[in-house]
């Protein structure tokens, strides 16, 4: 097993909740690393609106995200990421592709999931997925490649909102029986929901999201923690931080009170100023 995969296995193996940021660029991955957080995802729908201005609507390509995961694992090293392979772009060949290409960007933990893809139009954005089957085949071909590549394997069921509660916790014992690592069942809408979903990971880790568009049951991290979840993600906090900090800094430009702003001490260490100077010296023999 790669060394960031055994770290993040060993890190959710002890007790209490960890808190999982969401990011989509190289800056956000920094700052995160700088304000000291041990995990991070690279989050699809922040990609999707940090590098196209779209929402997350299957409208990044493979190669997009591929190259910021590599962005992000770069930028912050000493995260430990879980990469978001969506549903792997394809049939279960190119799911194994997928897999194989976020762990040797650096990646800790790649996430396949259940929905359709591409996603089927006329329904309102919904979160349509596959027939149990194909989930089922889905994530056994992620789970070899994992373990080829030695990372872990997150898997995800989008069914609860499509084909009910039911059918999602079958798929969540699926997941569990073909091996993957990690569990996350989308969208439950009760505590006690959730807690079936914790239960029939059979002892494994079991993640949550919250989100600001979130429509499901999404308690705080103390209520997270006493249900048994072992990672709060949060996909779009920093994503939405920035839209506000960018807007308020350009209402400044056109007239409007100037935002704060970071010290230009501050820019050189978010952006990494003086490793790139001593670096530069070491090259030209000054060092």
């Amino acid at each position: 097993m790669r060394p960031q995969a055994e770290a993040m296995k060993a890190l959710l193996s002890q007790p209490g909740l960890q808190v999982m940021p969401g990011c989509g660029d190289g800056m956000a991955a920094r700052l995160m690393q700088e304000a000291g957080f041990k995990l991070g995802f690279a989050s699809g729908s922040s990609i999707s609106a940090m590098r196209l201005a779209m929402p997350d609507m299957d409208l990044l390509s493979f190669p997009e995200m591929r190259d910021t995961v590599e962005a992000i694992t770069t930028a912050a090293p000493g995260v430990l990421w879980l990469a978001d392979g969506d549903t792997g772009y394809g049939n279960a060949i190119q799911v194994q592709r997928t897999v194989r290409a976020y762990a040797r960007a650096g990646a800790a933990a790649v996430l396949i999931e259940d929905k359709a893809w591409p996603r089927p139009l006329g329904h309102n954005g919904a979160k349509l997925v596959v027939e149990r089957e194909e989930a089922r085949l889905r994530c056994r071909a992620a789970v070899q490649t994992a373990r080829e590549e030695g990372v872990l394997l997150l898997a995800r069921t989008d069914a609860c909102v499509s084909r009910g509660f039911g059918e999602a916790l079958a798929r969540l014992q699926d997941f569990v029986a073909e091996g993957a690592d990690i569990f996350f069942l989308d969208s439950p809408q009760s505590e006690a929901e959730m807690r079936a979903s914790v239960d029939a990971c059979n002892g494994k880790p079991a993640v949550s999201v919250t989100s600001p568009a979130g429509k499901h049951f999404m308690p705080g991290d103390a209520d997270l923690a006493r249900i048994g979840i072992k990672v709060a993600i949060y996909p779009q906090e920093i994503l939405a931080a920035s839209v506000r900090a960018i807007r308020e800094a350009l209402a400044g430009l056109k007239g409007g009170p100037r935002a704060p702003m970071p010290t230009l001490p501050e820019l050189a260490v978010a952006v990494r100023s003086a490793d790139y100077l001593a670096l530069d010296a070491r090259l030209a023999g000054k060092g």
